[in-house]
C-alpha cells in the first residue's frame, strides 16, 4: 500500500519538543492517525500511539488528575492521542498534564475542531502548535506518481482521500467513499451536537452540494428547510468544524459596486460533493463540470494554505452589475485572481483590471492546473 509523503510533517517536525503539544485536525479519513504513527515510529519504545476511542484508554482522562495519564505516558517522549475530540474536557485535561509533566511531547489529533464540543482553544491557549491536515493534493500525489489527465478527472469526481485514491478499482473507489461520505465525517456532529432533525441537517448538505460555486441565501436555504436562518447558521458552523464544507467570502474594497456580505460554499472534497449528487456520471458529460473544477482549485488552495504560517485568504469577486472572479487570494497587501474554466482560457475581466490594476490574474484549466500546484512547486 502506498504511503504518501504528507507536506504538513516537516512543519510538525520541527516544532516538536519545544515545550508545546500539537494538535493534528482534519476530516475522519483523512491520514491523521498514520501520519502521527509514522511521526513518533522513530522513537520505538520511546513513543505510544493511543486511540481514545477505546474505553480501556477513555478511562485514564479524569479532570484535574494528571497523574491517571501517567501509566499512559511513563518513560515516554512523545505520545499520541489519536481521536482526542471523542474525550470531554480534553482541553483541561491535557492543560493540567502539559503544566506538570512537560518533558512528554503530546500529539493530539481530532476529525473535527476540538471546541465543537470540548472547547480545547480556550484552555490550550499558547500550549499548542496546531495543523491541519486535508486530504491529498495535487502535489502529494505527484510525489509517488504522475499524474496523467484521466488521474486528475479522478480526483475530481472522487476527490483524493487516501483511501480513496489508492483504491484499485472503481467500485472499490465508490464503495469507500460512500462509507466516508454516509458514515465517517457526520459522527463527531451527531455525537457531540444535540440536532434536533438529522434529516434537515442531510437534506442542507445535499442543498448545498448542488449549490458550489453559487451564492448562498441563508433566507432561501431556511424557507427550503422549513427551519430559521439561526438553525441554518449553526449547522453550517458544525459542517465548516467538521471538515466537511468551507464558507467563502467576497472580497471587496468597494461596498458601493462591489458584494461585501455574499458567501460561497465549498466541499473539502469533491467526491463527497459528488457522492451526494451523483457519482457515476463522467465529467465530460456533466453539465456541473464547471463547477466540480472551481471546487477541486479551491480545495487546492486551501491545502496549500494550510503549509504556510499565514496562509492567504480565499475569497471570490463580484459586482453588483453581475461581473466575478472565481477565486480571489489575498495575502498582505498582495491579490491574485483566478479564473477557473474547463479548457478555455478567459482575460481578466475589465472591471477588475480596472479596480485592481496591481493584481496578478491567472485563468486555471484542466490542462494547467497541475503545473500550477505542482510542476511550481517543485522549481
Amino acid at each position: 500500500m502506498i504511503i504518501f509523503k504528507r507536506s504538513i510533517e516537516a512543519r510538525i517536525v520541527a516544532v516538536l519538543f519545544k515545550d508545546r503539544m500539537v494538535s493534528i485536525l482534519g476530516s475522519r479519513q483523512s491520514g491523521k492517525t498514520t501520519l502521527a504513527k509514522k511521526l513518533i515510529n522513530q522513537y520505538r519504545e520511546q513513543g505510544a500511539y493511543y486511540d481514545c476511542q477505546l474505553a480501556e484508554i477513555r478511562k485514564h482522562f479524569i479532570v484535574g488528575e494528571p497523574d491517571k495519564l501517567l501509566p499512559l505516558t511513563t518513560g515516554k517522549k512523545i505520545v499520541v492521542f489519536d481521536e482526542a475530540q471523542t474525550i470531554q474536557d480534553i482541553g483541561t485535561i491535557l492543560k493540567v498534564f502539559h503544566d506538570t509533566y512537560p518533558g512528554v511531547q503530546i500529539i493530539a489529533t481530532g476529525s473535527s475542531s476540538f471546541d465543537l464540543a470540548n472547547k480545547i482553544n480556550e484552555p490550550m491557549t499558547g500550549r499548542i502548535f496546531e495543523f491541519t491536515l486535508l486530504p491529498l493534493s495535487l502535489l502529494e500525489i505527484s510525489l509517488s506518481k504522475k499524474i496523467s489527465p484521466e488521474d486528475l478527472y479522478q480526483y475530481m469526481l472522487y476527490g483524493t482521500y487516501p483511501a480513496v485514491v489508492v483504491a484499485k478499482s472503481l467500485d472499490i473507489k465508490k464503495t469507500v467513499l460512500k462509507n466516508i461520505a454516509t458514515q465517517y465525517l457526520y459522527k463527531d456532529v451527531f455525537t457531540f451536537e444535540a440536532i434536533r432533525n438529522p434529516r434537515v441537517f442531510e437534506d442542507l448538505i445535499k442543498v448545498l452540494a448542488l449549490q458550489i460555486g453559487s451564492l448562498v441565501s441563508l433566507n432561501e436555504l431556511a424557507t427550503h428547510l422549513g427551519v430559521s436562518r439561526s438553525v441554518i447558521q449553526r449547522y453550517l458552523r458544525l459542517l465548516e468544524q467538521s471538515f466537511i464544507i468551507k464558507i467563502i467570502h467576497s472580497f471587496s474594497n468597494n461596498p458601493r459596486n462591489e458584494l461585501k456580505k455574499a458567501f460561497k460554499v465549498f466541499f473539502l472534497d469533491t467526491g463527497v460533493r459528488n457522492a451526494l449528487v451523483d457519482i457515476d456520471s463522467s465529467l465530460e458529460t456533466r453539465s456541473d463540470k464547471g463547477v466540480i473544477f472551481e471546487n477541486f482549485f479551491v480545495t487546492e488552495c486551501l491545502k496549500r494554505g494550510t503549509l504556510e504560517i499565514f496562509p492567504p485568504e480565499i475569497m471570490f469577486w463580484r459586482t453588483r452589475s453581475g461581473a466575478e472572479i472565481d477565486v480571489i487570494e489575498k495575502s498582505g497587501i498582495e491579490i491574485s485572481a483566478f479564473e477557473c474554466k474547463w479548457k478555455q482560457t478567459v482575460a481578466v475581466p475589465m472591471a477588475f483590471k480596472t479596480a485592481y490594476p496591481k493584481a496578478h490574474f491567472d485563468c486555471i484549466t484542466t490542462k494547467n492546473i497541475i503545473t500550477h500546484f505542482v510542476t511550481k512547486r517543485h522549481t
